[in-house]
């Protein structure tokens, strides 16, 4: 009987905790940083599913430009996420840290979004990118 009561526990446990990560508000956290070794970083992001941190150009306009660089996510909560610049970012340069899903490309676990793109594209809950914009220091 203990046996069966382990593990009923355990399979609990399990499930609330799927639960949690699937039902989490998706957010990122991040501040301006130094990116001068090549990396930006979010302190904490929060992702409904797995799926993909997102580094995009923006300007005053806010509007999300092209990727240049990006980290996987897991579902729930992610810390300390840090994602290789592929292209030169210099001191004032705009970042917007966006969170991406993992659907609608041909390849899981493999990074397939462009600009406009569908496939492992921007979630929007409520309709509303999930994102912060820190600036390069």
């Amino acid at each position: 009987m203990k046996i069966l009561t382990s593990t009923a526990i355990a399979l609990t446990l399990s499930a609330g905790a799927a639960f949690a990560a699937a039902h989490a508000t998706p957010m990122v956290e991040a501040a301006d940083q130094d990116v001068s070794g090549g990396i930006v970083t979010a302190d904490k992001v929060m992702a409904g599913e797995n799926g993909w941190l997102v580094v995009h150009r923006t300007d005053a306009d806010m509007k999300p430009g092209p990727v240049v660089g990006y980290a996987p996510l897991r579902a729930g909560e992610n810390t300390d996420v840090a994602a290789i610049l592929q292209e030169d970012v210099v001191s004032g340069d705009m970042l917007m840290l966006m969170v991406h899903a993992e659907e609608g490309g041909t390849k899981t676990g493999v990074f397939e979004y462009t600009l406009g793109a569908k496939e492992d594209g921007p979630i929007k809950p409520n309709g509303e990118l999930v994102m912060k914009v820190v600036t390069a220091e």
